[in-house]
């Protein structure tokens, strides 16, 4: 469904991204993780057409992005960062105005409108001004946006970003919902259990270079089953172990603080790039 095949990108002598290749098949549900400045959101800007790639090829569902820039992007919806649905307007005509950017007809924008309010749950908000919505509710607004024109594939750059813990577990739930429905998605994100809770795979990106690719469970088993934190002098070191018993005796050969846990992504992301994936 999305394929990218050696994509590059410069701004003057920086390379934000060095030669990406990586396919992302129909239904799946991909995770795009790395620190700030790896090439995430450079990446999901070149594939949704708000960018263009300085070498390399991408395809949307068959469409290049260069040579056949409007058909690729009619494949696409994008959930971008940053809350942009227009506050002035309700919740119906937000989704009105989209779908008359992409010629959708009056009764199927209705129609459509009707659908993805009660997806999204904001069905009985529908002619509510978006101003007065919490935080929460706009994202999945602007889900429910990116979805009007029907796409097959839905990029979400980081869709939970600054939302508490409840919420961000509520817009999961959606986003599962969407996924189960035959969508595409690419997500972008900076809590690490969103990529390993919802992803079928993952996709490690730093300093604009592909560092590892495989499913969540996988990646976590290259480098163990158990972790052992240990409080030294300017943080914490960790040490991995194959299984339970190797890791307690290990706790048991220890003098000072502890803490036994299984291993996570990020665990996994660390000791592949060295970075941590931070906000």
């Amino acid at each position: 469904m999305i394929i990218l095949e050696n994509l590059q990108k410069r701004y003057g002598t920086r390379e934000a991204l060095a030669g990406v290749s990586l396919h992302v098949r129909p239904g799946e549900l991909f995770a795009y993780l790395g620190p700030n400045g790896a090439g995430k959101s450079t990446t999901i800007r070149i594939l949704s057409g708000l960018a263009r790639a300085s070498g390399g090829k991408a395809r949307l569902s068959g469409f290049d992005i260069e040579s056949e820039p409007l058909a690729a992007k009619r494949q696409c919806g994008l959930v971008v960062q940053h809350v942009n649905v227009d506050n002035d307007l309700s919740l119906a005509e937000n989704l009105d105005i989209h779908g008359r950017l992409f010629g959708m007809g009056a009764a199927d924008r209705r129609q459509r409108a009707e659908t993805l309010l009660a997806t999204v749950d904001l069905a009985d908000r529908r002619d509510q001004r978006v101003g007065t919505l919490s935080g929460g509710m706009k994202r999945r607004l602007m889900i429910a946006r990116a979805l009007m024109h029907r796409p097959r594939i839905l990029f979400l750059d980081e869709p939970t970003a600054g939302l508490d813990a409840e919420v961000r577990r509520r817009l999961w739930g959606l986003i599962k919902t969407i996924q189960a429905e035959g969508t595409t998605i690419f997500l972008t994100t900076h809590y690490i259990e969103e990529a390993e809770f919802l992803a079928n795979r993952v996709a490690f990106l730093d300093a604009g270079r592909l560092r590892a690719l495989d499913t969540p469970h996988a990646l976590m088993a290259r480098i163990g089953e158990w972790a052992l934190d240990r409080i030294v002098e300017g943080g914490i070191e960790t040490e991995y172990f194959p299984d339970h018993d190797s890791a307690r005796q290990a706790v048991a050969r220890q003098t000072g603080s502890v803490n036994l846990r299984r291993v996570n992504l990020e665990d996994a992301f660390l000791r592949m790039t060295g970075k941590g994936v931070t906000p």
